[in-house]
């Protein structure tokens, strides 16, 4: 009999754990930090400083083995109208171009909105376990975390899809595309960082209503 997998909100003492879990998914996995090449450790350092501010939100969902403290995937939420600290100092140039390029979707979303904390669930990175691929823990993540921004009064989530599983996801679940950039298009400093992309062709910004 397989093991349960629970959902619920993340707690100051899975700061680590999730630091090292979304690292190696991310560095591994996700093709914008794969065309760059970043690495684990590079990955950890961008995470570190945002994790106490995401937690302190109380919008990240986490995905434990039943009856343990384990996590099997997290996905770091926060409020759009509130931006976690970002410490360029700190973390690595690579990253400055996948940052440029999601500052570039949520330009295109903001623009003519009035925007209000409260009012709209930025669903910001998405990890899961590798070793319980199939396990659908991905889509409860979102599920979860949908749910949990519902009841704390949230009228819309919005997410950048930048891997073609996550879109996947999302679709599914009632997001609508908005935005995308293909990734053999967007320049940063003069150069096409994300031209090797091949799958998926394009980053999405997507977003779906919470509103019964």
């Amino acid at each position: 009999m397989q093991e349960q997998i629970t959902y619920d909100v993340a707690r100051s003492s899975d700061t680590d754990e999730i630091v090292r879990l979304t690292a190696v998914a991310f560095s591994r996995f996700e093709p914008l930090a794969t065309a760059v090449d970043l690495s684990v450790r590079e990955m950890e350092e961008f995470l570190q400083p945002l994790l106490p501010a995401a937690i302190a939100q109380g919008l990240t969902i986490v995905a434990r083995r039943e009856g343990t403290d384990e996590l099997a995937g997290a996905l770091l939420n926060d409020d759009l109208a509130l931006p976690l600290p970002v410490y360029p100092s700190q973390i690595s140039p690579k990253y400055v171009a996948i940052i440029a390029l999601l500052e570039s979707l949520d330009e295109r979303y903001r623009h003519g909105r009035s925007i209000a904390p409260g009012d709209c669930l930025h669903l910001f990175m998405l990890a899961a376990d590798e070793r319980l691929k199939g396990r659908g823990i991905g889509q409860g993540l979102v599920t979860a975390s949908l749910e949990s921004g519902s009841r704390k009064g949230y009228r819309t989530a919005v997410t950048e899809a930048t891997a073609g599983a996550s879109q996947h996801i999302f679709r599914s679940l009632g997001f609508a595309e908005r935005f995308e950039i293909a990734y053999r298009d967007f320049v940063h400093k003069g150069k096409t960082v994300f031209g090797s992309i091949r799958e998926p062709a394009t980053a999405i910004l997507m977003d779906r209503s919470l509103l019964h």
